[in-house]
């Protein structure tokens, strides 16, 4: 039996390349190339996507493809995708969800420690010298016993408040509606949240439903002490009023993972020494990474052989 053929998006490690195209034909868009760098014969033959990225997946990228039933999703996230019209075409949608919750929700937590303890700056002053030149390090802010705020208890916002449980935070989350939790207090107001804790946490899906939902005036009520991690997506907060607010000291500190207009952030963010930069690498782990593959390419096994797909969208 003939191979099938798949395109693929970006580049692929060779845990990944490897198994793939010892499975199919591959043909590769990397980041940035034009369809038209792919040769003819690609187009009526490519059936399915195995798509990673931050690029906008639409309509004009899935009618080049007249046979392209399937797209297997790298991430859980899939708000790059236009999912609705794939619908609408009859194409099937996969992600890679739970795989990924843990390594998101150590790096959130990671971030926060690191934000709240100087970690970044600390090291920056003892090899500089500043420290044998100018004495200790100015004072950082407790972690335990704080009041933290999670906005979207789902998997990931449940992990982070798993984790800072045992040190001995108040959780405190904005969702829908009131969760199953031990003890952990419910805002239905965004505002009302932030007004109540020293450390907000962002772990929200990306998408047009949460698009901005961290505006200026949750910015603001956070407050001078106050301390903003975002591990969801770069669209999920309004980056110029946080960028106004870390400058002007209307917001204390803040610590991202995600951008918009990633990789290309805003220089702004370059200048500031009261925020932690992460270059969108929550589930950059080798041992995540490589399951995200397989269940990748379990997803695409299970469409070609007419299967039901283990972790579909649409």
């Amino acid at each position: 039996m003939s191979k099938r053929h798949i395109l693929t998006f970006e580049t692929y490690d060779d845990w990944d390349t490897v198994p793939m195209e010892a499975e199919y034909v591959v043909y590769n868009l990397p980041h940035g190339a034009p369809l038209d760098s792919l040769p003819n014969e690609a187009f009526e033959r490519v059936e399915a996507f195995a798509f990673r990225g931050h690029d906008n997946l639409g309509a004009d990228i899935m009618d080049a493809f007249p046979k392209l039933g399937m797209i297997a999703n790298y991430g859980v996230g899939f708000d790059t995708i236009d999912v609705e019209y794939a619908t609408s075409k009859g194409i099937r949608v996969s992600n890679t969800p739970d795989v990924l919750t843990e390594d998101v929700a150590d790096l959130a937590v990671g971030m926060l420690i690191a934000g709240s303890r100087g970690m970044i700056g600390a090291s920056d002053w003892i090899r500089s010298g500043r420290w044998a030149a100018r004495g200790a390090y100015t004072l950082q802010r407790k972690v335990s016993g704080s009041t933290v705020g999670i906005v979207g208890l789902g998997r990931i916002g449940r992990a982070v408040a798993e984790r800072l449980v045992p040190f001995g935070c108040d959780i405190h989350y904005y969702a829908r509606s009131a969760k199953d939790t031990p003890g952990w207090t419910h805002h239905a107001d965004i505002v009302d949240l932030v007004r109540t804790v020293q450390t907000l946490v962002v772990t929200v899906s990306g998408g047009p439903e949460t698009m901005g939902i961290i505006g200026a005036d949750a910015i603001t009520a956070l407050g001078p002490d106050g301390f903003l991690v975002n591990a969801s997506r770069g669209t999920t907060l309004d980056e110029s009023a946080l960028l106004d607010a870390l400058e002007s000291g209307a917001l204390g500190r803040a610590a991202l993972d995600v951008f918009r207009n990633e990789p290309d952030i805003d220089p702004r963010f370059l200048q500031l020494d009261n925020v932690v930069l992460s270059p969108h690498q929550s589930s950059g782990t080798v041992e995540t990474r490589k399951t995200m593959g397989q269940l990748q390419r379990d997803n695409l096994a299970a469409y070609f052989a007419g299967e039901a797909l283990l972790t579909p969208v649409n």
